[in-house]
């Protein structure tokens, strides 16, 4: 099995060092690729070694990961990022989620904790605390305001299934024997249906109405 390529970012260079240490090890199944200390060599190291999964500081001298994130997404529009952080508060990690960050950590999480969470961001899963997720899911929204799932058709529920799993337009069209235009319409009448606003919240609505 090949293993996740992993860029580690974080401006302190004791814990930049420890996790590449930790990760490294064979059990884990993942290789460290590189190192940035900011968020602009952040940028230039995950267009440089096109990373799976992407381990982000949040607040770092010079430019943060979250001001990083949208300029890593807008070269690699399916980059994994994983917020890896001391401390935030919750409107930073929900702009770096709604930016395209998969996944929060916080850096007392426990080295299994921290490994089990870059399996799933690697395979494209939300990872985000339950109380953060219900932010992310409902963004403006009261919680009275989320349409039931019975509102979708079967094959709605079978398209967000597939967008729960991370899958992209094509992987979807290819599972369901489906045009990718079709997927596109599809994704549009879900976001439409549950009044929500990106693939984000539509994979997290799945996950709070457990539908996978």
């Amino acid at each position: 099995m090949e293993k996740i390529r992993v860029l580690v970012v974080d401006d302190h260079t004791v814990i930049r060092k420890g996790l590449c240490l930790l990760l490294s090890d064979e059990k884990y199944g993942i290789e460290v690729v590189g190192e940035a200390a900011d968020g602009q060599d952040a940028i230039d190291k995950s267009r440089s070694l096109n990373p799976d999964v992407i381990l982000l500081d949040l607040a770092m001298p010079g430019m943060g990961g979250l001001e990083a994130i949208p300029a890593i997404r807008r070269d690699n529009p399916d980059a994994r990022i994983l917020i890896l952080t001391s401390f935030a508060e919750d409107d930073q990690v929900l702009e770096a989620i709604r930016s395209g960050a998969l996944g929060y950590l916080i850096k007392d999480a426990s080295p299994d904790e921290l490994v089990s969470t870059i399996h799933n961001v690697y395979l494209n899963r939300m990872s985000l605390p339950p109380d953060l997720a219900r932010k992310v899911m409902l963004g403006p929204q009261k919680p009275d305001q989320i349409p039931p799932a019975s509102l979708l058709t079967d094959r709605e529920m079978d398209v967000l299934r597939c967008v729960a799993k991370g899958y992209s337009n094509k992987q979807i069209a290819a599972e369901l024997l489906v045009s990718t235009p079709t997927v596109r319409t599809h994704i549009s009448n879900l976001l439409r249906k549950l009044n929500l606003e990106n693939r984000t919240q539509l994979a997290l609505y799945a996950r709070q109405n457990n539908i996978a």
